[in-house]
């Protein structure tokens, strides 16, 4: 078993701690893993990615091959629309509706959704929106994390004990704040199908 989750948006969007939550519950879980990233300029919206690789053997490659992503998890429409080739034929994708305009031409959202749409097993919501909901906006990665969890091949527990584990350091109610922007997206990906979009 591999499982390939490819996380994408840009600089100071939570990428790289949703790749850490992942790695520490894999860890936890006696899984196998391996990740690479690519760091834009936070400062300046550039683009970030992380492959991650799950596995419960050897793992010979941090990068992912186009066509093999199980999993897409975006912070934005358009960086959801970059990686698409990576994507496998019934791979899941996850993405944030709210667009981060860091360029002049930002592709046409309907055109984005268009190309999304046609992906069976695809789910874009307001993530951001939940994440205020609970606390704090930029709780939207974690919101994102919970509603991919259920393909994820993590226990929800281990997740769970890894989102502790992360922000500890931060006080009780940045935990708090996690845990239910996690809760949050969970149960919006149970109670709509991955093939609607809102």
């Amino acid at each position: 078993m591999i499982t390939n989750i490819l996380l994408a948006g840009v600089g100071g969007q939570g990428i790289l701690t949703i790749a850490a939550i992942l790695d520490t519950a894999a860890l936890n879980n006696g899984l196998f893993f391996k990740q690479s990233e690519v760091h834009g300029m936070s400062q300046r919206g550039g683009a970030v990615q992380s492959h991650v690789r799950i596995s419960d053997g050897n793992i010979y490659a941090d990068l992912i091959p186009k066509g093999k992503a199980d999993i897409i998890i975006s912070m934005e429409p358009m960086e959801s629309l970059r990686y698409l080739p990576y994507l496998k034929k019934d791979g899941y994708i996850i993405t944030d509706t709210t667009p981060y305009l860091n360029i002049d031409k930002y592709p046409n959202e309907q055109d984005i959704y268009a190309a999304l749409d046609a992906r069976e097993n695809r789910l874009y919501f307001g993530a951001t929106k939940i994440a205020k909901q609970t606390g704090n906006a930029k709780a939207a990665n974690i919101v994102l994390l919970g509603a991919a969890s259920s393909h994820i091949p993590i226990k929800e527990r281990a997740l769970i004990a890894a989102i502790k584990t992360l922000f500890n350091p931060k006080g009780e109610r940045i935990v708090n704040i996690n845990l239910k922007a996690f809760e949050a997206g969970k149960m919006y990906a149970k109670e709509h199908s991955l093939s609607i979009s809102e």
